[in-house]
């Protein structure tokens, strides 16, 4: 049980990045309407090879943040847990929009991470965050429409 040893960190604060009061009821569900496609929003499956930094969390919680601001979402808060001083973090960032989740392998350079977003973000605009805060030799994505109606 020497993984438990450090109880991780949550974030209790918000970030008020967007407010959308002003919306007409109909889009309150947050289905994004593109392309002649409607679907509930973006999943990007991304794989970090050779990136730096993955036994952090306080760094990881940081990088994620940036991202997830970066692509227009809402932060309602974070967890991270490190699992020994010297061993690789599973965290997530609860977003208004859905998530950024991450599980990190330090002793192979390699981070699995997961941004899902609805609505107007664009998750795709965390990327250069996760790139630079990271800088991985390789990145490897994957793209799917969640709640694909048609």
């Amino acid at each position: 049980m020497e993984a438990l040893v450090q109880p991780g960190m949550v974030s209790d604060m918000p970030s008020d990045t967007r407010i959308d009061n002003d919306l007409p009821e109909v889009e309150r569900d947050y289905f994004i309407n593109r392309g002649g496609l409607r679907y509930a929003g973006v999943h990007l499956i991304v794989d970090l090879w050779g990136a730096t930094k993955l036994d952090d969390p306080d760094h990881i919680d940081a990088v994620l943040r940036e991202g997830a601001l970066t692509a227009g979402a809402t932060i309602l808060h974070g967890h991270f847990h490190h699992f020994s001083p010297n061993g690789g973090v599973s965290g997530v960032l609860v977003l208004a929009e859905s998530h950024i989740s991450i599980h990190t392998w330090p002793e192979r350079d390699y981070a699995a991470i997961d941004i899902f977003m609805c609505g107007e973000c664009d998750p795709a605009k965390a990327i250069p965050a996760l790139k630079k805060g990271f800088q991985p030799e390789r990145v490897q994505l994957a793209e799917h429409k969640r709640g694909l109606i048609g």
